[in-house]
């Protein structure tokens, strides 16, 4: 229990930082690819948390206080096809629905319904590629092309090679951190917006916040939980799941952390007098949400992470899997933002969201 509260607080402060710092890859890209002027503060805000996600779950490890080589998103076997593949159609997805999940959740509990129907059909989808009718489909996927590392994260690769804690520290986590760092702040823009930049600040902090409590709050021998941090595809679909079938099933970290995600962006949305009603102003729209999740859905269980589940927690540990389902991401979703912009589309950074 004292796990699920732990999860539940966790979720709590990402849904606050999040809304209050409009915190999103996604409207990030957009900024990008707008060439706005001034930079792209969104997406220096997330270069600004990977940063700081990355320092202190590194840190964390090599203090001996966790083991990033345990935790759920590190795999020294995948299918690099499969989840960059996966990555792609997250991307994707993201772009059509205007929200990735976790962004999703922050823009439903603040009243927008279009949200909530993105978030059904991703946990939809989520659920049919793991145990449904599409699992045929993600196990074929997931067997094809496999690789094999001997090491699973670039840490224990150096360490593999000869190098110290400390200098396979300051080599994969120090020298990467400086130039995202370098990014988020050289450009005035992001330092122009202090919620962002405090969002981001505290988003960082929370992804290695979530490797700890995973390891050392209510730890039971006889129940060991996997170690995980912040992602939403898995606990968003379990999370439906248990809504359905709570009758003779425990509840788990993954929708306490959901349900704390919905709370607290509920309450910025209530301190900044921003909670309002929103739904779909055309058919068209509905369809590109609903469509939206359903390839997030996917997409993120076949890259076994979303942008922040993979962008943010799978990054920090450093892991090689996560690379190949942060570039499939990124680029599924500059795909569809670009195809978009062609067809005359209103582009999801000018989108209320």
């Amino acid at each position: 229990m004292m796990l699920l509260w732990a999860g539940f607080l966790l979720g709590s402060a990402f849904g606050l930082a999040a809304r209050l710092g409009r915190f999103c890859l996604l409207r990030g890209l957009c900024q990008w690819t707008g060439r706005e002027s001034g930079g792209a503060p969104a997406l220096q805000a997330f270069a600004l948390a990977l940063a700081v996600a990355m320092l202190a779950s590194q840190a964390l490890a090599w203090g001996g206080w966790v083991d990033l080589g345990t935790a759920q998103v590190v795999r020294a076997s995948f299918s690099l096809p499969g989840v960059l593949l996966g990555g792609m159609l997250f991307g994707a997805g993201m772009a059509l629905a205007r929200s990735c999940g976790a962004r999703a959740l922050v823009l439903l509990a603040g009243g927008n319904l279009r949200s909530m129907v993105t978030l059904l059909c991703l946990g939809l989808a989520a659920q049919a590629t793991l145990t449904g009718v599409l699992a045929p489909v993600r196990q074929w996927l997931q067997g094809w092309g496999m690789l094999t590392l001997p090491h699973a994260t670039l840490p224990r690769q150096l360490q593999a090679a000869g190098l110290g804690d400390t200098a396979a520290l300051l080599a994969t986590a120090a020298l990467p951190s400086l130039a995202l760092l370098g990014y988020a702040l050289w450009r005035p823009a992001l330092r122009r917006s202090p919620a962002e930049l405090m969002s981001a600040l505290a988003i960082g902090t929370l992804v290695a916040t979530g490797w700890w409590t995973t390891a050392h709050v209510g730890v039971d021998p006889f129940e060991p939980v996997a170690l995980t941090s912040l992602s939403f595809i898995g606990p968003v679909a379990e999370g439906l799941l248990y809504l359905q079938l709570a009758v003779g099933r425990d509840a788990s970290l993954g929708p306490a952390m959901v349900a704390g995600t919905l709370a607290g962006a509920a309450m910025a949305a209530l301190l900044t007098r921003s909670m309002r009603w929103e739904g779909f102003d055309s058919p068209a729209r509905l369809v590109a949400s609903a469509a939206g999740g359903l390839l997030m859905g996917l997409g993120g269980v076949l890259a076994v992470g979303c942008s922040i589940g993979q962008g943010l927690s799978g990054l920090s540990t450093l892991a090689f899997a996560s690379a190949p389902a942060c570039l499939g991401i990124v680029a599924g979703a500059l795909a569809v933002i670009r195809l978009q912009a062609r067809g005359g589309a209103a582009r999801p950074a000018e989108h209320p969201h």
